[in-house]
């Protein structure tokens, strides 16, 4: 009986192997699954709006990717159409209904009491983001010319000297907040940093002076391309820095602040 089963066993064997070989086998071509995207695709400044109230929003100077590599395109639109409308529009619903509609956003800083908490995030927010935009520009980096690059050599001894005080400034700062060249009431020009979204034009802060470039510091400005590498991305701001920008804001600063000389 065994030998019967084993001779049975090897005649089926045998048979499926020549029916096998029987048939032509077919190649059958398995879909490769899609490619996930990995383009996300940017909307345009000019279509965020603040709420309805007296300050709106600056029109961003560039496109979300015109700063790329430095500044990344992803992080640009978060930054400018979330949280930069998100400080007007609370800003404009603080200043609903009071006389602090009529004035500019710098006399309302300058008039500022430091324990409305709201009104000085919100205030200083849209105030800083709006010179940090300018600060900026896709043709910027380099070295500035003329009387701003006369005034940093003159006060900071050379560029480089100047560039590794701002760096130093930004990436010394603990937490949020803001690394700045300003001017003081005779020209002089320093480098002064803040917590949070305060400004050098703010009363009894500590630091005092007329904003001429202002570097972000908050880790919504870098984190999503550079993480905790903040150095990294300060040195990436010195490939964007609008310093024609920066120069015209130095000139009407120092012919506004100094006194005519009388010859």
């Amino acid at each position: 009986m065994n030998q019967f089963r084993t001779v049975l066993s090897v005649f089926t064997i045998a048979l499926l192997f020549t029916s096998c070989n029987e048939k032509k086998l077919t190649e059958v071509q398995v879909p490769l699954p899609e490619e996930e995207a990995t383009t996300v695709q940017m909307g345009n400044p000019a279509d965020i709006i603040a709420n309805e109230g007296t300050f709106k929003m600056m029109p961003l100077p560039y496109a979300y990717d015109g700063l790329e590599p430095s500044i990344d395109a992803r992080t640009m639109e978060i930054h400018y159409s979330k949280h930069h409308l998100g400080y007007i529009n609370k800003l404009n619903e603080v200043i609903a209904g009071t006389e602090l509609e009529k004035l500019t956003i710098e006399e309302i800083l300058k008039s500022l009491d430091l324990e409305n908490k709201t009104l000085r995030n919100n205030a200083g927010g849209y105030y800083n983001h709006n010179l940090f935009w300018s600060s900026m520009s896709s043709k910027g980096g380099g070295e500035p010319t003329g009387s701003l690059n006369t005034a940093i050599k003159k006060d900071f001894g050379s560029f480089s000297d100047f560039k590794n005080q701002l760096a130093e400034a930004a990436n010394k700062q603990f937490g949020s907040g803001w690394a700045w060249l300003v001017t003081d009431k005779t020209g002089k020009l320093t480098i002064v940093g803040t917590a949070n979204q305060d400004n050098p034009l703010m009363p009894n802060i500590g630091v005092t002076g007329t904003p001429i470039l202002a570097l972000d510091v908050w880790e919504h400005a870098y984190y999503l391309k550079y993480q905790n590498k903040r150095n990294s991305y300060v040195d990436a701001f010195f490939n964007v820095i609008n310093w024609k920008a920066a120069e015209k804001r130095y000139d009407e600063t120092v012919k506004k602040e100094l006194p005519v000389k009388v010859l």
